[in-house]
């Protein structure tokens, strides 16, 4: 079994391979290094979307817009994966794998199709509904794997059998691994590693299909990837926290102080991370290698990754409009300031190898009208300075956030155990940008029926209220009562949405003859080709 580093180094020159190699062979490459895969396959010849129909859709079941068949450049039957196959990947480990029925799921096999698109960029739903048309098709469940533009998508579905006719099934929520890029990034490495064969059997018992789709599922699981980082951003917090040092003006009590100015941190870094999504932000802010080129980091405080970089980018760039007013603060002859307390002038020219260089770099980002990004320092009264942010180039002033909170790779122990109430428990803490490089972040909300694995921009309003709660007692939660439990109030909504329609449903339509489910197994029976396994017995 190959341990962690080579398993993932192999799935980063799998993903590589998506750029020279056809997507047939690229794809049964990336499932082969994590273990899934068969002979048990079936020629598609020509390989295109008027072929695939021919030889599984004779009855015209596909909805072919919602299928997006116009846009397929060519379709693979890539195998289809039994217990057999199952039992050689996990090598004698697995001796009592057997298809069958468990619970509200009978899975007797696995089928992999790989999808090459036109176009250059497709939404969640669209992959979501060429899935689900495909699974129409076939008693098994179906796994997509698409290639379009520079990227590759992964695409799986969760299926239950009809509880009113169980020879169907129904199609329930499609979850995506979506935009991986050839050269993938770090959270996408990890995640294709949690779902290989070896990978899934140290942390999951797997005996069949159905607690292969469980383990999945489990894997791919939105609540367990928030809960996943809320848990090192916990830590990251509480190390900050004791790391830190910011003005005394705001808060006399050291503590208070410095629990509010890093969750104020937490709050603006984690926006930007998702406006980075976006193409906004350049990567190079956050690019250590690119970091080490462009800045001085001789600052004897150590703090210069959040003075120059951060602190110039919230203030003086986010909150300030584009255009010529974007530049570093001036000097007079007489070496007075002008433009004392205006948070909308660059600062800290001198940790800057090329000032003017990374005044590009922050030209491009585009204003934000809000409050977000607004410096805190304020002049409350003529002399009488308030500092809250310290967004000051003064060499008196006391701000001390040390680079290592952001930047540092390699993980640390760290005692938290007063924090969490424990006894000699290990914590381990490292730096918050390769955190934030360990998962996928998103744009798009997810919904109950299509979900990407990736961090939501819900998430930005739970951190805040958890790490809110960690220090403020009138919200009746501290840090030592935390439990680690994650507050997901979107599962409650869905399912009060999910019970008024049920409810309203069955008092409107009682009357009503149920039509048969569109989403049953349907009656096409698979390809003998594809060997035992592929369907109920």
């Amino acid at each position: 079994m190959p341990d962690n580093t080579d398993l993932k180094k192999s799935i980063q020159t799998a993903l590589g391979n998506f750029e020279k190699q056809p997507l047939a062979d690229a794809a049964r490459g990336l499932l082969n290094t994590l273990d899934y895969r068969s002979n048990k396959t079936l020629k598609i010849a020509p390989n295109n979307a008027q072929q695939f129909q021919a030889q599984f859709d004779a009855n015209g079941k596909m909805n072919q817009e919602a299928a997006l068949l116009k846009d397929w450049q060519s379709v693979d039957l890539l195998f289809q994966l039994t217990d057999a196959e199952i039992r050689a990947a996990a090598q004698g480990a697995l001796d009592m794998f057997a298809s069958r029925q468990v619970d509200d799921k009978d899975i007797r096999s696995y089928l992999f199709f790989a999808v090459e698109l036109k176009g250059a960029q497709y939404t969640r739903t669209q992959l979501a509904g060429i899935t689900r048309e495909i699974n129409k098709l076939f008693p098994m469940p179906v796994m997509v794997i698409f290639r379009y533009d520079k990227v590759v998508s992964l695409s799986i579905i969760a299926r239950r059998i009809s509880k009113h006719d169980p020879n169907k099934d129904v199609l329930q929520k499609v979850t995506l691994i979506k935009d991986i890029r050839f050269a993938a990034n770090r959270a996408h490495i990890e995640i294709l590693h949690d779902l290989s064969i070896t990978q899934l059997m140290q942390t999951h018992e797997i005996s069949n299909f159905v607690d292969l789709q469980k383990a999945w599922e489990k894997t791919l699981d939105i609540n367990e990837l928030n809960k996943k980082f809320y848990k090192e951003i916990a830590n990251w917090y509480f190390w900050a926290v004791k790391s830190v040092k910011f003005p005394k003006d705001a808060e006399k009590d050291d503590a208070t102080r410095n629990a509010t100015s890093v969750i104020r941190l937490i709050t603006r870094l984690i926006f930007v991370w998702f406006i980075k999504e976006k193409g906004l932000v350049p990567e190079e802010l956050f690019d250590e290698r690119k970091l080490k080129e462009m800045l001085d980091f001789s600052n004897p405080k150590k703090s210069t990754y959040y003075k120059a970089i951060l602190q110039n980018l919230f203030f003086a760039t986010l909150n300030t409009e584009m255009g010529a007013d974007r530049m570093f603060r001036r000097e007079n002859t007489k070496g007075q300031d002008p433009d004392y307390l205006m948070s909308n002038f660059y600062r800290y020219k001198r940790y800057f190898k090329n000032p003017d260089e990374a005044n590009k770099l922050f030209a491009q980002i585009p204003f934000l009208n809000g409050g977000l990004f607004e410096c805190l320092d304020k002049e409350i009264e003529k002399g009488n300075v308030i500092r809250i942010d310290g967004f000051s180039d003064r060499e008196d002033n006391p701000l001390q956030v040390p680079d290592k909170l952001f930047l540092q790779e390699k993980e640390e122990d760290f005692d938290l155990n007063d924090i969490y109430d424990t006894t000699n428990k290990k914590y381990k803490v490292r730096g918050l940008i390769p955190i934030f490089n360990s998962y996928k972040f998103t744009i798009e909300e997810n919904t109950p029926i299509e979900e990407e694995i990736a961090l939501d921009p819900e998430l930005l309003g739970k951190v805040f209220e958890n790490l809110l709660a960690a220090y403020n007692p009138e919200t009746g939660t501290t840090a030592r009562k935390q439990t680690g439990s994650f507050y997901t109030p979107r599962e409650i909504v869905n399912y009060m949405v999910d019970e008024a329609l049920l409810a309203y449903l069955e008092s409107s339509l009682s009357d009503l003859t149920p039509s048969p489910s569109p989403t049953g197994r349907g009656e096409q029976t698979p390809p003998s080709a594809l060997g035992k396994g592929d369907g109920r017995s």
